[in-house]
C-alpha cells in the first residue's frame, strides 16, 4: 500500500514545556492552527478532558476546511504528542499525526508529522497531488504562528 509522510520542523526560542502547553489542548489551536481561518462559520465541538490523552476535537466546515475529528492518543510531557486524525470530508482518511519537542540550544526544535496511506480515492488523488506540497506549507505556517503565540505569551 503506497504511503506518505509530511513533516516540518521549526526552531522556537522557548522551553519545550511552554510550547507543549499550546499544543496539548485543542482549544489552544484556535490561536495558531493554519486551518482556523478557512471557514469563519466552522462548527467546532470538544469532548473528553480539556487537554491530554482522550481530549477530542471535531470540526465541520466548508469545502476548504472539510470535516473530521482529532484525538490525543499519547502524550509525553513536554516531549511528544500523538494524535489520531480522521478526516470525514472531503475524503475519508485516518492520518496518524505527531508533534515532538526536542531541546536545542536556547530553545526547542518542534517537528510536526502526518502519515497516511493512499487508498481508494486518496490513491487517485495522490496521482495528481503531492501531499508534501499540499500540506507542508500549512505545517510551516502553523509552526510559525505557534512560535508567534508562544512569544506573545512569554
Amino acid at each position: 500500500m503506497p504511503t506518505f509522510s509530511v513533516s516540518r520542523s521549526a526552531f522556537i526560542p522557548a522551553p519545550a514545556a511552554e510550547i507543549y502547553a499550546h499544543v496539548i489542548g485543542f482549544r489552544e489551536w484556535l490561536n495558531w492552527s493554519p486551518w482556523e481561518g478557512l471557514d469563519p462559520s466552522m462548527q467546532r465541538s470538544y469532548s473528553g478532558p480539556v487537554q491530554g490523552v482522550g481530549a477530542s476535537y471535531t470540526w465541520k466546515g466548508n469545502g476548504k476546511a472539510g470535516a473530521g475529528t482529532m484525538e490525543i492518543v499519547e502524550a509525553v510531557e513536554a516531549s511528544k504528542i500523538q494524535l489520531r486524525l480522521e478526516f470525514t470530508k472531503p475524503m475519508k482518511a485516518v492520518n496518524p499525526t505527531s508533534f515532538t519537542f526536542v531541546p536545542e540550544g536556547s530553545g526547542t526544535r518542534v517537528t510536526w508529522t502526518m502519515q497516511g496511506e493512499n487508498k481508494g480515492l486518496g490513491r487517485v488523488f495522490a496521482l495528481f497531488m503531492n501531499m508534501d506540497k499540499l500540506v507542508g506549507g500549512d505545517f510551516e505556517k502553523g509552526l510559525a504562528q505557534l512560535a508567534d503565540v508562544v512569544a506573545a505569551n512569554r
